[in-house]
């Protein structure tokens, strides 16, 4: 095992970090005198991981929403309920699964390193039965089916599928009626002994907290469950995206009072990286600013010809191999906003990012990032994302401190592209 420490100077925070043999990673950023304590076990495993070449060689494709179900069923365990467990320590418990990652997650206030050795025993203790993986499909399915039902969800839905041909992100998170009827408990556990070993995982506290001890828990928790040794990485597999456009537009009639719309752009195909990608979150952010934000003229002229209301956003989900920017909100004619704000963007993206907007811009993400350091959940799920990224947690710092609006410029025109354009429309049915 090995551990070091990084002083993050710009924050006065100290973060520390060990490696164990095993090849999990521990992360620790104490916090004295906070209250509240928050851990997270996370997988580098997400909805887009549907094809894959095991460590030991072997190549699989498995159904959509397969992630999203291993998720639910972690928490059934022979004894009953994990989060039973958490609330009987006065634990508050959760898990999330994303197109990238799963991870689980508790916050405390007392009994701490009690329910840090639950979230650790039962992250490691698969328990998958004829039995509970049916009951689990059954929610499951009313979880989608809920979806399916929401005006919202529908509206970005079809974005993604418009935009995008191949690529998994085009699927839902938790895939579909008929992809989670295929999975079973061997194919659920064949998964979880792909993804769900350490040297794939990271575990992330920040509280008031001894790192030395935090570390110490976690691999006694290890040793517990018979060791591992370290392992190779799983190597994901995806089809060639094409540049273009799945369709130009889709629409739906829905229960709905006003129209919905949203304006999407696809990143170019192709894999970002590491630092590279955080640089690419960081100039979209300001992009989207600048180009729509409630500060833009475009976002001016839009309200005040009645085009879109104060929830209108601009907002960008990126991971290495895809994105996707979206426009969206409300209004009451769709065609002629579609117009007027593609018009608007295209112009923004000829004319550059003025360097008054592009500070501006810039000042509010700083300022944001450095608030979120007072939030512990917000530094564990940052450690999660810098971790897997392979980047310092400060990486965003460095940054936003040498950026250039010429850089956002070029960032603008890559991006707000018209061959690269989708619109999705739900209109009251």
């Amino acid at each position: 095992m090995r551990m070091t420490v990084e002083r993050l100077e710009r924050l006065g925070e100290a973060l520390h970090r060990a490696e164990l043999d095993s090849g999990l990673a521990v992360l620790v950023l104490p916090k004295p005198g906070f209250t509240k304590r928050y851990a997270t076990f996370a997988t580098r495993y997400g909805s887009i991981d549907r094809r894959f070449r095991t460590p030991d060689g072997e190549e699989l494709e498995v159904p959509d929403g397969i992630a999203h179900f291993l998720e639910h069923q972690m928490f059934a365990k022979e004894y009953g309920d994990a989060f039973d467990r958490f609330s009987a320590l006065g634990a508050s418990a959760n898990a999330y699964t994303s197109y990238t990652t799963t991870t689980y997650l508790f916050s405390s206030a007392s009994r701490f390193e009690e329910a840090f050795d639950l979230l650790l025993d039962f992250v490691q203790e698969p328990y998958f039965t004829r039995a509970g993986v049916e009951k689990e499909r059954g929610i499951i399915e009313q979880e989608l089916r809920m979806y399916e039902d929401s005006p919202e969800w529908r509206l970005f839905q079809q974005l993604r599928e418009c935009l995008f041909v191949r690529h998994p992100f085009r699927i839902d998170i938790g895939g579909t009626v008929e992809s989670i009827r295929r999975i079973d408990e061997a194919l659920l556990l064949r998964c979880y002994r792909t993804f769900y070993h350490p040297s794939n995982m990271v575990v992330s506290v920040v509280g008031d907290v001894q790192p030395e001890a935090v570390v110490a828990q976690v691999e006694a928790s290890l040793a517990r469950h018979g060791g591992y040794a370290r392992r190779g990485a799983v190597e994901r597999l995806f089809e060639p995206e094409p540049e273009g456009v799945s369709a130009p537009r889709a629409e739906a009639r829905m229960a709905v009072a006003r129209p919905l719309f949203a304006l999407g752009f696809k990143e170019r195909p192709g894999e970002v990286r590491g630092a590279a990608l955080v640089r690419r979150e960081i100039l979209t952010a300001i992009v989207l600013d600048a180009a729509a934000g409630k500060g833009s003229p475009l976002y001016a002229r839009l309200y005040e010809a009645g085009l879109i209301d104060a929830g209108f956003a601009a907002q960008y989900l990126g991971e290495a191999t895809f994105g996707m920017a979206a426009f969206s909100g409300q209004t009451d004619d769709p065609d002629r906003l579609l117009k007027e704000l593609q018009e608007g963007l295209f112009e923004f993206a000829a004319r550059g990012v003025e360097e008054a907007d592009f500070e501006r811009a810039r000042n509010r993400i700083y300022g944001e990032a450095v608030a979120q350091f007072d939030s512990p959940e917000a530094v564990a799920h940052e450690l999660n994302h810098a971790h897997f990224l392979g980047v310092p947690l400060d990486a965003a710092f460095e940054v936003l401190e040498t950026i250039t609006p010429e850089e956002a410029t070029a960032r603008a025109r890559e991006l707000l592209r018209a061959e690269a354009a989708a619109v999705s429309i739900v209109r009251p049915a």
